[in-house]
């Protein structure tokens, strides 16, 4: 038999927790631009890297965090709604 639906409790804690993973993308952007930025460190490769961090990595770790947001949010109001049906 196939089941359908979720456990409200553990879809809320499913919700915060990826809500939780936004500040640590956020502290590995963080991180990686002020050692960059503090590090000497001039010439080609460091030119490259700078770029691919810019415009490829940091641009995926922000579509990350959106990832998160949306999904987060989503299991919050899809737990909230079942307590709410169930009457929890």
């Amino acid at each position: 038999m196939t089941m359908y639906g979720a456990n409200p409790e553990q879809l809320g804690h499913l919700g915060r927790t990826l809500n939780g993973q936004i500040e640590a993308v956020r502290a590995v952007r963080s991180t990686v631009d002020g050692v960059l930025s503090g590090t000497t460190w001039h010439g080609p490769a460091r030119d490259r890297f700078s770029q691919e961090w810019t415009d490829s990595f940091t641009v995926a770790l922000r579509r990350l965090e959106d990832a998160f947001e949306i999904a987060g949010r989503d299991c919050t109001t899809r737990a909230e709604e079942l307590q709410r049906i169930m009457g929890v």
